[in-house]
């Protein structure tokens, strides 16, 4: 089952120094009909204008993935971490019991970059921070795993995260294909970062997602797809 999320109709705030598009309920979009997808709780795509950003605040027992995009992102939290990241590079952050943290751009450019919260497996963590320096070819016209769970011996991925899940990243150039299985049980979101693409005979552009259930699809990019996917257990309906 394949389920098509259009861009245009996702909640946005435009606060002037922040653009932002919610894929799912959040701050001042509400929409009790998409609060999450699975273990996904928060997908952002965040454009911060240079030398502004987000002052330290308080997170709990939330599993935060941060993908850049282009510009730079400078995370400092109350663990000790100050460390800047730029395009294609990942951090995450274990908020487990308690953590404090500010994202900044401090560069000249444009920051884009996406956030992602996953709900954990449980509660009360230790708090836990690291990042992943990825080179964008690292991506080209591959699979390239990102994150996994803490437990799964079977991923390359370097980031593990407190929760069942896989994150992947690809760049398809030239045209090029990819196939992309959620397994029996199993579903993913797609994000279409940047570029387009025909998955599936739906064309997918820049910002759009799609809910993958239990189904197979073939990505055929347009001259580039930049595109992540998150990929988790079936979500139990009633």
């Amino acid at each position: 089952m394949l389920r098509y999320v259009n861009s245009k109709k996702m909640g946005k705030s435009d606060l002037g120094w922040l653009n932002s598009h919610f894929h799912f309920s959040f701050a001042d979009y509400y929409n009790p009909e998409n609060m999450n997808f699975g273990v996904l709780r928060v997908v952002n795509d965040d454009m911060v204008q240079a030398g502004k950003g987000f002052d330290t605040h308080p997170h709990r027992d939330m599993e935060i993935i941060s993908y850049v995009i282009e510009g730079e992102l400078t995370h400092a939290d109350s663990m000790g971490n100050k460390h800047t990241l730029t395009r294609g590079q990942v951090q995450y952050m274990s908020a487990g019991t308690g953590v404090r943290h500010s994202e900044y751009n401090h560069g000249d450019t444009l920051l884009r970059f996406l956030q992602i919260w996953i709900l954990p497996d449980k509660a009360g963590h230790k708090p836990n921070y690291g990042d992943f320096r990825f080179k964008i070819e690292d991506r080209e016209n591959r699979w390239l795993p990102v994150v996994t769970g803490v437990g799964n011996t079977d991923s390359a991925a370097p980031i593990r995260i407190n929760q069942d899940i896989n994150a992947y990243a690809t760049m398809i150039t030239g045209g090029g294909s990819l196939d992309f299985t959620a397994a029996s049980g199993r579903q993913a979101y797609l994000i279409m970062i940047e570029g387009s693409a025909d998955i599936n005979g739906i064309t997918v552009g820049m910002r759009d997602a799609l809910e993958i259930v239990e189904d197979k699809v073939s990505i055929k990019a347009g001259d580039t797809a930049h595109v992540l996917v998150i990929e988790m257990a079936k979500e139990a309906r009633d």
